[in-house]
């Protein structure tokens, strides 16, 4: 048996899950977060398989701290020892072009994601900042680290170009690199087990963040989020697609500058800026009751039933959509405002499977000529089997 530790490191949390590791059984045997790094109010939190959820406000300056503290709720229930742990996978949110699949951590490999935090500034320096702690913390225990753009790489060409001058792509390494790739790996693994076939598969990441992929094969052909998590779906408090002009006309127009344009785009805007709320469980109870709650959910679903029509135009047809992500797992209402919407293609909601929540559920009626399921998301497990592939050949 193996024990992974799989870190989520952000800005100002850490995000932890702990596997116990044998042959294909993946065990969680502990989970929680160190939130507010850096942040008055810190905390950090841990629930055992089993047991009650824990909860302690303590100091958390920087992430060395957070690790040590982590480790500590670890060894009080979980582990009788840090020695335990056998390899810690980390996520990674940009790539870039450099990694195509997960890797183990060298010193190149850390230079290499510190120098990508161009493009994910929020993201790639609090990863290092994780790998680095455990580095000190753990110095003899493998570490590996699982892309989000990964999944994406095997776009062709057409697909992640953007129409600039070439130099753009070239020198400044501006291109389509798309984000969740985790998520959508491992939901349309699960889809192809389900149809029995890989097949033509679109995958609706559906969360704050939101985006699309088609995958045809196993092999992503396309997905929605483009250079930055900015692009494509409409979201909780992000734009999504826009006319690129808009950004400009709003600098020139109302004296803004790109940092309060950027904060509007990423913070305020989305289904927040059209109505006041984020939350999609705040949304789907005002639907039909405010104009603004029923203006923001129909722009959200418009904007993904273009996506994924225009997905199976470049599948050449679709065997099966899955919804996944907090909205894509829960949001009943979502999900049946956009298959009524595609009943074109012969897709009937079956309503009583569309209410439950919590397990892998086909939500189409066996008439359907596409299937259609909800499949909770599991990158933790994904990170966790990359690693134990990476560091013990998959034992």
């Amino acid at each position: 048996m193996k024990k992974i530790l799989v870190l989520n490191s952000g800005s100002s949390s850490l995000k932890y899950q702990l596997f116990n590791v044998e042959g294909e059984t993946y065990d969680v045997v502990a989970k929680g977060k160190a939130d507010r790094i850096g942040i008055n109010g810190s905390f950090v939190e841990i629930k055992i398989t089993g047991g009650e959820k824990r909860t302690r406000e303590v100091a958390l300056p920087t992430h060395n701290e957070a690790i040590e503290e982590v480790t500590k709720e670890l060894l009080n229930g979980a582990l009788s020892s840090m020695e335990e742990i056998d390899a810690v996978g980390h996520r990674v949110v940009q790539g870039g072009d450099i990694f195509k699949n997960s890797v183990l951590v060298t010193d190149t490999v850390v230079d290499q994601i510190e120098e990508l935090a161009e493009l994910a500034p929020l993201h790639n320096h609090a990863h290092v900042l994780g790998i680095k702690a455990v580095q000190n913390l753990l110095p003899k225990v493998p570490q590996t680290v699982v892309f989000d753009t990964a999944f994406h790489q095997t776009m062709p060409k057409e697909a992640f170009l953007y129409a600039l001058p070439l130099e753009q792509y070239t020198k400044h390494k501006i291109r389509r690199y798309g984000f969740h790739g985790t998520s959508h790996a491992y939901v349309s693994q699960k889809a192809a087990e389900l149809i029995g076939k890989k097949g033509k598969i679109i995958t609706c990441h559906l969360g704050n963040g939101a985006s699309i992929s088609a995958v045809d094969n196993g092999i992503c052909l396309d997905t929605s989020m483009g250079f930055t998590p900015l692009a494509g779906l409409v979201m909780g408090t992000r734009c999504g697609d826009i006319d690129p002009y808009i950004p400009l006309y709003i600098c020139k127009s109302q004296n803004k500058t790109p940092d309060e344009v950027n904060d509007i785009l990423n913070k305020r805007s989305g289904m927040y800026g059209l109505c006041g709320y984020s939350d999609n469980r705040d949304i789907e109870t005002l639907y039909q009751v405010e104009e603004g709650a029923t203006d923001a959910l129909n722009t959200y679903v418009h904007s993904i039933v273009r996506f994924i029509g225009s997905y199976i135009a470049v599948l050449g047809g679709v065997d099966s959509i899955v919804f996944t992500a907090g909205i894509g797992e829960n949001g009943s209402l979502v999900r049946k405002l956009i298959l009524e919407r595609l009943s074109y293609l012969g897709i009937t909601l079956d309503e009583e499977a569309n209410s439950k929540r919590g397990d892998i559920t086909e939500i189409s009626t066996s008439d359907s000529k596409v299937r259609v399921f909800v499949i909770p998301t599991d990158e933790e497990y994904m990170i966790a089997k990359d690693t134990m592939n990476i560091v013990f050949g998959g034992c």
